[in-house]
């Protein structure tokens, strides 16, 4: 019975690693940090662009952090925090008649974008929480101030050669944006941006891969085994003649 009990276990944490949804923005259903791009450069049409991702990515149901940033980047949610946690974000990026609402970090932003810095932040957010695999992703116009070319692509080239998998939405992006990201990331770590749902229904054919969940399988095996065995071979209780319940 012991044995049954830890094959239990087993497949209990077995299935906890087992990944639950998957789309473009957010691939192999792993968790991580989005990035998003709110200095100046960002066009007004974009940000429904924006909305529509995050839309998409609160649909997906993964728990994920949150950064934003312009010449500086903040931390504004942790790793793990359930998607649903985005949603209040959304009215931020709606047009309301030809505007956009204020913008509530705007205040802390100068000019000029810094986009090595919100890497380096959701990258360091990811180290210290421990998550592993996660995925970043950074939507922008891929404009960065010309001194920080260097420092991106060193902080690119790390997130590549690490466990992270990153997704780039290029907002409205150059081709030199593209070509400096697509060189460094490769050219399929684009996902074009998706305009906001404005209520209706939409299906989106998503190619879902995932390893065979073998260790579950095997372990969900060996326990109908060892309950079989048990009660094929374990003692019955031994009860004394007579014993039982008498009618009264």
């Amino acid at each position: 019975m012991l044995v049954a009990c830890g094959l239990v276990a087993t497949a209990f944490l077995s299935a906890r690693d087992l990944e639950a949804r998957s789309n473009e923005f957010v691939p192999g259903g792993r968790s991580g940090v989005v990035v998003i791009d709110v200095s100046l450069s960002i066009l007004d049409t974009d940000y429904a662009r924006v909305r529509g991702v995050l839309e998409r990515v609160i649909a997906a149901g993964n728990p994920m952090g949150l950064v934003v940033f312009s010449d500086a980047a903040y931390e504004l949610m942790p790793p793990r925090t359930p998607s649903t946690e985005l949603r209040p974000l959304l009215r931020f990026f709606k047009l309301a008649g030809d505007e956009l609402p204020p913008n509530p970090w705007l205040p802390s932003f100068q000019a000029g974008t810094q986009i090595s810095s919100a890497l380096e932040l959701a990258q360091g957010m990811l180290e210290r929480d421990k998550v592993s695999p996660a995925s970043i992703l950074l939507i922008s116009d891929l404009e960065t101030a010309p001194s920080d070319f260097s420092a991106l692509g060193q902080v690119l080239s790390r997130i590549k050669q690490s466990s992270t998998t990153m997704r780039v939405v290029p907002l409205s992006a150059t081709s030199d944006g593209r070509t400096f990201f697509g060189g460094i990331l490769g050219f399929d770590a684009f996902v074009e941006p998706v305009e906001p749902n404005a209520g209706e229904t939409r299906t989106i054919e998503v190619s879902l891969k995932g390893e065979l969940p073998l260790l579950l399988l095997l372990s969900s095996a060996f326990m109908f085994v060892a309950l079989a065995a048990h009660e094929r071979f374990a003692g019955r209780l031994a009860l004394p003649a007579g014993a039982g319940w008498r009618r009264t």
